[in-house]
C-alpha cells in the first residue's frame, strides 16, 4: 500500500539544495544531516510557564514528564511514564533552528522504512505555507491529494485507512493567526470546507480523532495548548549541541585537513561558536568560511552579531556567482520583491512579479524554484531560500531607500511593531520583529560602512533611523520585551546607545528563557552598563554552560538573584564571587518547576569582607539528609572551595542508606569541604545525629583551627552512640561545638500497664574556659 507514494517522498526528500546555484551539486540529505537537540518539556515547566502567560489552567492533556531532558526523534511518540502516548508532539523553535530540517529527514526514513515503520503506515506532510496558498473548499481527502502529490488511485485507500496507523505532519503553524469566531464544521474526510477550517478540524480531532500530529512552530508551544487535540508532548528544538557543529563542519568541508584548520579557527570566537548551534546560521558561516580560505581569520573576526553573517553570506554569494544587474540594484530587487511579500504575508511568487522587480527568476541565487498545484495543474513559484532571508532582504530595503522614504517605511514598521510584537503568542510570530532586528544590524556602524563599501554608495545618514530605532527599543523595555530588546541593542553594537537605553540600574529577566545565545547578547549589554548592579535571573533555564557566559558581568553585580534546575549548577560562579569586590547578595534557588529537585535555595551576602552563607531545603526530607547549612568565613577563602562538588554531595546525602560504610564515608566528603577555607561559623541542622554524623563533626572541629563555633541543631533524636562517640572524642576542644536535639527515655511502669515513651529536649556544650583553676569539658541542660 502506498508504494507509489513512498517512492514520490524519497525523490522529493533525498536530496538538499543549499542554493539557487547552476554549479551547485545536490548534496543527499543524509551525507549532511547533522542530529539537533530536542528537549522534552515537563509538565511541571509548561504548567507554570502556561499559567504565568495565560493566567488560566492548561488543559489536563499535558503528558506526565517529571523534568525537561533529551528526546531523540524516534522516541517522539513513546509512551510517558505513566503508559500514555502522545496524540499531539508539539516541536517548537526559533526560525532556522532546523525544524523543517528535520522533518525532511523524517519523511525519507520513513519512506525509506528506517523510521515509524511499525507505528504508521503512511505519513502526511502538510506545508501551513502552502495551505494558506489555498482558497477554494476542499476536503482533507482533496487537500492531501493537492499537498502530497496523492493520485486518484490513492483516495479510496485512505478512506480505507486505520485512524491509529495515520500520521500528520503540519509545519510552520505560527504563520496562523487562531480566529475563535470562525465555526469549524468538517468532521470527516469528504466534507468540503475552506482549507484553513478543514485543517483546524484536523488539529482539534474533529476529523480523524484516533490519528497523531506532530506539528512545528515558530510560537511559544504553551500557546497552542488549547487548540491541538491531547494527550500532548511538549518538545523544543535547540538546534546544534557543540559536538554538532564539530559534526556538520566535518561533513560539510569533507576534507579532513580543511576542516581541522576552519574548526580550530572556529573554537577561539565562542560567540560565533554559540551562533552556529543554529543549523541555519552554521550552514551560512560553513559557506562563507569555505569561500574565503585564505583569509578566514579576518572574515570570523568580522562576524559579530547574526546581521553580519547574513550581509557576509549574501555578499559572498554575490562575489562568487554572476549576476546581471550590479549588485546595487539586485539587492533593491530583492527588497521590493521581499518587502511586497511581507506587505501581503506572501512567500510565493509567480514569475511575473519577480520580473517585475528587475530580477531574472532563472539566475537569481537568492530564490527557489518550486511549484504548487493550482487548478489540477503545476505553476512554478518562487520564494526566498528560508523566510529569514525575506526578513533582511526588507529590512535592507529601508536601508537603502532614500532618506524620506526610509524615514517613512520605519516609522510604519514601528507602528505595526507597537500593535504587534508585544501581544502574546501566537501573534508575535509575524515577522516584524526579526525585521526590526536586522535594521538594527544594519543600522550597526561597522555593518553599514562595510555594506556600503561594497554596493559603492554613500552611507546614509542614520541619525533619524537610529532615533526611530530608540524609541523602539525604550517601548520594549516598558512593555516588559527585555529580551527582543536586549537582542536590537547587540546587533546594534553601540555602547553608548546601550547605555542610555537601559538606564535604571535593576534589571528582572525573571521568567525569560535563556538560550546560550540570549545569554552572550546579555553579557554584552551588561558589560556596556556597569551602573546596573541589581539582576534577577529566576527561572530563566540557566544551566552551569549559560552562567560561564554570564560570569564576567555577574560578578560585577551588587545583588544577583538566580535559579538553575540542581544547584551544583551555579558552583563555579559561587567559586569565583570570591574574588568580586562588588557583590554584597547572591539568593541561587532550584528551579520551582523542578520535579525531581529538593528545592535548595543558598544565601549568601558579604560583610566587611566576611561572607555569611546559608542554604536550606523546602522539602521534607529523612534520614540522614542534611536540612540547612550556615556558615561565616573570609571572602577570599570562598574560592578555595569547590562548590560545584560540596553541592552535588548535598543533594545526595538524603539517597545514601542509613547505617552503610557509605554514610560514613559520604559525611566525612562533605565537611571535609570546609576544612581549610578560614570557617569561623557553622551551624548545621540534621534530621538526627548518628555516629556517621559525630565522627564528621570530630573530625572537622579537629582539623579546621580557624572554626570559633560549630552548632548542631537535630529535628529528630540524639542517637546514644552520635552523643558517647562526641563526649569521648571532644575532650579538648579548641571551639564551642552546641549540639541540641531530642533524647528519648521510657518509664518503666510497676503495675501491669504499659511503659511510657517520653522526648525530652537535651543541649550539650563542649567547650573550653577556665573557673577558679578548673578546666570544664563539657556540661549537659536538660529541659523537660
Amino acid at each position: 500500500m502506498f508504494s507509489k507514494y513512498k517512492a514520490s517522498v524519497i525523490d522529493k526528500c533525498k536530496f538538499l539544495i543549499d542554493c539557487n546555484l547552476p554549479s551547485v551539486e545536490h548534496v543527499e540529505l543524509t551525507a549532511r544531516y547533522t542530529k539537533p537537540v530536542i528537549i522534552q518539556k515537563s509538565k511541571k515547566l509548561m504548567m507554570f510557564v502556561y499559567h504565568f502567560g495565560r493566567k488560566t489552567k492548561p488543559s489536563s492533556q499535558l503528558l506526565s514528564n517529571d523534568k525537561n531532558q533529551s528526546i531523540r526523534i524516534d522516541q517522539l511518540f513513546s509512551p510517558d511514564c505513566d503508559g500514555n502516548k502522545p496524540k499531539t508532539v508539539i516541536l517548537s523553535g526559533d526560525s532556522g533552528r532546523g525544524k523543517s530540517f528535520m522533518l525532511q529527514k523524517i519523511m525519507l526514513d520513513w519512506a525509506s522504512g528506517k523510521l515509524y515503520s511499525e507505528n504508521f503506515d503512511v505519513v502526511f506532510l502538510l506545508k501551513w505555507e502552502e495551505v494558506k496558498f489555498l482558497s477554494q473548499e476542499m476536503s482533507l481527502n482533496e487537500l492531501l491529494s493537492w499537498s502530497c502529490s496523492l493520485t486518484s488511485d490513492h483516495i479510496p485507500e485512505v478512506q480505507k485507512l486505520t485512524p491509529e496507523k495515520v500520521l500528520f505532519i503540519i509545519d510552520g503553524i505560527d504563520e496562523f493567526f487562531f480566529d475563535s469566531y470562525i465555526q469549524i464544521s468538517s468532521t470527516n474526510l469528504s466534507q468540503k470546507a475552506l482549507p484553513m477550517d478543514t485543517l483546524r478540524s484536523l488539529l482539534n480531532g474533529l476529523i480523524l480523532p484516533e490519528s497523531f500530529l506532530l506539528v512545528t512552530t515558530r510560537s511559544a508551544a504553551h500557546a497552542l495548548i488549547s487548540i491541538l487535540k491531547g494527550p500532548q508532548r511538549f518538545t523544543e528544538i535547540m538546534g546544534f549541541s557543540e559536538r554538532g557543529v564539530q559534526e556538520y563542519f566535518q561533513k560539510f568541508f569533507q576534507d579532513e585537513q580543511l576542516f581541522r584548520k576552519t574548526y580550530e579557527s572556529l573554537k577561539t570566537n565562542e560567540t560565533l561558536l554559540t551562533a552556529c548551534s543554529l543549523p541555519l546560521l552554521c550552514w551560512m558561516v560553513s559557506f562563507c568560511l569555505k569561500k574565503h580560505l585564505t583569509d578566514d581569520d579576518h572574515v570570523m573576526r568580522e562576524l559579530k552579531t547574526t546581521t553580519s553573517i547574513y550581509v557576509l553570506f549574501v555578499f559572498t554569494l554575490l562575489e562568487h556567482h554572476g549576476h546581471s544587474q550590479s549588485v546595487f540594484s539586485t539587492l533593491k530587487s530583492l527588497g521590493v520583491l521581499a518587502e511586497e511579500g511581507m506587505k501581503k504575508q506572501q512567500v510565493f511568487f509567480d514569475e511575473r512579479s519577480v520580473a517585475k522587480t528587475g530580477l531574472d527568476p532563472a539566475t537569481s541565487v537568492f530564490l527557489y524554484k518550486d511549484s504548487l498545484k493550482r487548478n489540477n495543474r503545476q505553476v512554478p513559484v518562487f520564494r526566498f531560500m528560508h523566510l529569514s532571508f525575506q526578513e533582511f532582504f526588507t529590512a535592507l530595503s529601508y536601508v537603502l531607500m532614500d532618506e524620506e522614504s526610509s524615514w517613512s517605511k520605519i516609522r510604519e514598521l514601528c507602528y505595526w511593531l507597537k500593535d504587534e510584537i508585544y501581544r502574546p503568542s501566537p501573534e508575535r510570530s509575524n515577522p516584524n520583529h526579526s525585521i526590526m532586528l536586522f535594521l538594527c544590524g544594519l543600522s550597526n556602524e561597522e555593518v553599514s560602512s562595510s555594506l556600503f563599501e561594497k554596493i559603492k554608495q554613500t552611507v546614509p545618514h542614520t541619525i533619524i533611523l537610529k532615533q526611530e530605532l530608540y524609541i523602539s527599543v525604550i517601548r520594549a523595555i516598558d512593555l516588559g520585551h527585555k529580551l527582543f530588546a536586549l537582542h536590537c541593542l547587540y546587533e546594534l553594537q553601540d555602547k553608548r546607545f546601550v547605555s542610555e537605553a537601559l538606564t535604571p540600574n535593576i534589571m528582572d529577566l525573571s521568567t525569560v528563557s535563556l538560550r546560550s545565545t540570549d545569554c552572550w547578547v546579555l553579557l554584552y549589554c551588561l558589560q556596556c552598563c556597569p551602573h546596573i548592579r541589581d539582576l534577577d535571573l529566576m527561572n530563566c533555564d540557566l544551566t552551569a554552560e549559560k552562567l560561564k557566559i554570564l560570569q564576567p558581568a555577574l560578578r560585577m553585580c551588587k545583588t544577583l538573584r538566580l535559579s538553575v534546575e540542581h544547584l551544583s549548577e551555579a558552583g563555579d560562579l559561587i567559586q569565583s564571587l570570591g574574588e568580586s569586590k562588588i557583590l554584597s547578595k547572591l539568593n541561587a534557588q532550584e528551579d520551582e518547576y523542578s520535579a525531581e529537585s529538593l528545592r535548595w535555595s543558598l544565601d549568601l551576602s558579604v560583610t566587611g569582607g566576611v561572607v555569611l552563607l546559608s542554604l536550606s531545603s523546602e522539602r521534607i526530607l529523612s534520614f540522614p539528609a542534611v536540612l540547612e547549612i550556615s556558615l561565616t568565613c573570609p571572602q577570599s577563602e570562598t574560592s578555595s572551595i569547590d562548590w560545584t562538588l560540596f553541592l552535588q554531595r548535598l543533594s545526595k546525602t538524603g539517597k545514601v542508606a542509613e547505617d552503610s560504610s557509605a554514610l560514613d564515608e559520604h559525611v566525612s566528603l562533605l565537611l571535609s569541604s570546609f576544612h581549610s577555607v578560614g570557617l569561623k561559623t557553622l551551624d548545621l541542622k540534621l534530621v538526627s545525629l548518628n555516629e556517621s554524623w559525630a565522627s564528621g563533626i570530630i573530625s572537622l572541629v579537629q582539623t579546621c583551627t580557624s572554626l570559633q563555633e560549630l552548632s548542631v541543631g537535630v529535628t529528630g533524636l540524639l542517637l546514644e552512640e552520635g552523643l558517647m562517640l562526641l563526649k569521648k572524642s571532644l575532650t579538648d576542644p579548641h571551639c564551642t561545638v552546641i549540639i541540641e536535639g531530642f533524647v528519648c527515655s521510657i518509664a518503666v511502669q510497676t503495675d501491669l500497664s504499659e511503659d511510657t515513651l517520653s522526648f525530652k529536649k537535651l543541649v550539650v556544650f563542649f567547650c573550653y574556659f577556665l573557673i577558679q583553676d578548673h578546666n570544664t569539658n563539657y556540661f549537659l541542660a536538660q529541659h523537660g
